[in-house]
């Protein structure tokens, strides 16, 4: 099964810019793409781990990663999916988040020269002159044309700062500079980040009359269309110190029997096959499916021992 089948058989893909040329790049392992990670926190949490996996599909079908960490980004926030304006965290806290997320990239992506790379967007996005910015990039963007975008709808609702305007036109900025000094040829996202990708794509087709490319995966989302990665404890965290290895596999081990095949599709790397063959299993099979996803996701996240621990300790409090 060629790279595109086996990502449209798990259910990842959401949108394109090109069902023709997108399908052939990534078969090809031509394509060098970027997925971008504001330091919201300082940890990456279950919501970031399809991108992650989608990464490392893509790293292993020859293409190359670039992982973006949203130092400058983070100064301003992600409008996307918000009812209200994120907090502005000290410049300190948010080149601390990038450190975290950089360690806990490492385990899911292969570093080193025609490999992988990880940038910061601080590094270029800091030293922008703003008169500059405006009169190079902000004459291609139209506000009306912004306005509309679904990134920014809800906030109009409550009231869009200026200061989150400007954050579709600082992502675009980036696929700009990293097509410049990277040949990114491709950005991937989640399905919420679809109008910062086009504003990305267009500034490179303005400035540059290149084409380029985006794709985003569907968003993790449990069968009643309620995104997944919630406790009651809050968040799902890929660090230990915020959610144990045991809380993990717990997590995992209680989802919902009629979400279980579509997790161990999106998340796992265990073939398609065995999965479509897994999903005549009925009653009692289907905690085993739970204990398979459990056993392979927090394995992936830390590390075989501590998966091996925590599934014993579930078995205990059977």
């Amino acid at each position: 099964m060629k790279l595109y089948d086996e990502l449209e058989a798990r259910g990842l893909i959401a949108q394109m810019t090109d069902e023709v040329a997108i399908p052939d790049i990534i078969n090809k392992g031509e394509a060098t793409f970027y997925i971008g990670f504001d330091p919201t926190a300082d940890s990456l949490h279950v919501g970031h781990f399809v991108a992650l996996c989608l990464m490392k599909r893509l790293q292993l079908a020859g293409n190359k990663p670039i992982v973006l960490l949203g130092g400058g980004t983070g100064y301003v926030g992600d409008p996307s999916g918000r009812t209200d304006l994120r907090s502005v965290m000290e410049p300190e806290t948010i080149q601390y988040h990038c450190r975290c997320f950089q360690h806990q990239i490492e385990k899911f992506i292969e570093f080193g020269e025609d490999k992988a790379l990880l940038v910061n967007n601080v590094d270029w996005l800091l030293d922008l002159n703003y008169i500059d910015l405006l009169r190079e990039v902000g004459t291609h963007f139209s506000v009306n044309h912004m306005l509309r975008a679904e990134c920014y709808k809800q906030r109009l609702e409550q009231g869009l700062s200026f200061l989150e305007l400007n954050y579709m036109m600082m992502q675009s900025f980036d696929f700009f500079y990293l097509y410049k000094h990277y040949g990114c040829n491709m950005q991937f996202g989640g399905d919420d980040q679809w109008s910062n990708m086009l504003g990305g794509r267009e500034l490179i087709r303005r400035k540059l009359g290149v084409n380029t490319y985006a794709m985003t995966n569907t968003l993790l989302m449990n069968s009643a269309g309620v995104k997944m990665g919630k406790t009651a404890k809050g968040a799902v965290w890929l660090d230990p110190e915020k959610t144990s290895p045991s809380e993990f596999y717990q997590y995992w081990r209680r989802v919902e029997d009629q979400d279980v095949f579509m997790c161990l599709r999106m998340l796992t790397f265990i073939p398609v096959e065995t999965i479509r063959e897994m999903e005549e299993w009925q009653g009692k099979q289907l905690d085993r499916a739970k204990e398979i996803l459990a056993f392979e996701l927090t394995k992936m996240v830390h590390g075989d021992i501590n998966a091996e621990k925590a599934q014993h300790m579930a078995d205990s409090l059977l």
